[in-house]
C-alpha cells in the first residue's frame, strides 16, 4: 500500500499564496494592536503643546519619550493615535457588516426562496435604496440624529444591506434548481429546513467574500464621512479624522496624513487580496463537494432501489 500523506488540518487552511499570508498576517497584526495599543502603554489622549509637529524618530523636548511616527497639532502620539483610530475604524466595519449583512441576507433568502409578490415586493425595495444617492441618506439621516459612531453604523448599515440582499437572492434562485434541494423536497422536508441545512451552507462561502471586499469599502465610506465632518468625533479618532486634522498641515506636517493614509491603503488593499484567497478557496471546495455528491449519486444502484434512497442520507439527522 503507498503511504498517503496527510496535511495538518490547520496547515491546510493556511494560505499557500505570498500574498494571501501578508494579507492575513497584516491583519491580525493591525487587529491585536487595535484591541490592546493602550494596554501596551501608548496613550492617544495625553496633550503636550510643547511637543506639538514633532517630526517622526523624534524625542521629546526635554528628551523624554520617543515617538517613532511624530506626534500631532497637540503633542499627542500619532503612533497611539494611529491605533486608537484602527481600533474605532475597525469597529464601525464589523458593526456595519454584522447588521447589513445579516439583514440583507435574510431579505435575500426570503426574496430567492418564495418568489412571486414577495421577491417582486422586496427587490422594488431595494431598487428604491440603490436608486437614492448615498449622501443624500447621509445627510439626511446624520442631520435629524447627529454626527456620532452609533449614527455613522446606522447610516452605512441603511446603505449597505442592498448589495447582500441582491446576491443572496440570485444565489438562491440557482440553489432552487439543484438536485438535492429537489430531492429533500420530495422527501418531505420543512421549507425552514431545506433553507437551513442545504441552501444556507452554501450561502456562507460567498456571502463571506462579499463581506470582506464590503469591509473595505466601508472603511473608505467611513473615513470620506469622518473627513467631511460628519463621522466619528473628537474625542473620539478614526483614520478620516485623522486626515482632517492634519490637513491644516499638509506642506509642514507631511505625517499628520501620510501614515493615516497609509494605513487606510494597506488595510484596503490586505482586505482585497483575503477576499480574492477566500474566493479562490471557496471555489475549490465547492468543486470538491460537488464532485463527491455526484459520485454518490452517480454510484450503481442495488436492484430494486430507489435512486432518492442515495439522496436521502442527506436528509439523515
Amino acid at each position: 500500500m503507498p503511504h498517503t500523506r496527510h496535511r495538518h488540518p490547520v496547515r491546510e487552511w493556511l494560505p499557500r499564496n505570498t500574498l494571501a499570508a501578508a494579507a492575513i498576517a497584516f491583519l491580525a497584526c493591525l487587529l491585536f494592536l487595535a484591541i490592546f495599543s493602550q494596554a501596551l502603554g501608548l496613550d492617544p489622549f495625553t496633550q503636550d503643546i510643547l511637543r506639538r509637529n514633532q517630526p517622526p524618530l523624534s524625542s521629546g523636548v526635554d528628551g523624554e519619550g520617543f515617538y517613532l511616527l511624530g506626534t500631532d497639532a497637540l503633542g499627542r502620539d500619532l503612533l497611539a493615535r494611529l491605533f486608537e483610530g484602527a481600533r474605532v475604524s475597525l469597529m464601525v466595519g464589523v458593526a456595519t457588516v454584522l447588521v447589513s449583512g445579516t439583514a440583507g441576507t435574510i431579505i435575500g433568502i426570503i426574496a430567492g426562496y418564495r418568489r412571486g409578490w414577495v421577491d417582486d415586493l422586496l427587490m422594488r425595495l431595494v431598487d428604491l435604496q440603490m436608486s437614492v444617492p448615498f449622501l443624500l441618506i447621509a445627510l439626511l439621516v446624520l442631520y435629524v440624529l447627529g454626527p456620532s459612531l452609533l449614527n455613522v453604523v446606522i447610516v452605512l448599515a441603511i446603505t449597505r444591506w442592498t448589495i447582500y440582499a441582491r446576491v443572496t437572492r440570485g444565489l438562491m434562485l440557482s440553489l432552487r434548481k439543484e438536485l438535492f434541494v429537489e430531492a429533500a423536497r420530495s422527501l418531505g422536508a420543512t421549507h425552514l429546513r431545506i433553507i437551513a441545512r442545504h441552501m444556507v451552507p452554501h450561502l456562507l462561502g460567498p456571502v463571506l467574500v462579499l463581506a470582506t471586499l464590503d469591509m473595505a469599502v466601508i472603511l473608505l465610506t467611513e473615513a470620506a464621512l469622518s473627513f467631511l465632518g460628519l463621522g466619528v468625533q473628537p474625542p473620539n479618532s478614526s483614520w478620516g479624522l485623522l486626515l482632517a486634522e492634519g490637513r491644516e498641515y499638509l506642506t509642514s506636517a507631511w505625517w499628520l496624513v501620510t501614515f493615516p493614509g497609509l494605513a487606510i491603503l494597506f488595510t484596503t488593499l490586505s482586505l482585497n487580496i483575503l477576499a480574492t484567497w477566500s474566493r479562490e478557496r471557496t471555489n475549490l471546495r465547492g468543486v470538491h463537494v460537488r464532485a463527491s455528491f455526484v459520485g454518490r449519486v452517480g454510484r450503481p444502484k442495488p436492484a430494486g432501489s430507489d435512486q432518492t434512497a442515495a439522496i436521502a442520507t442527506m436528509e439523515a439527522p
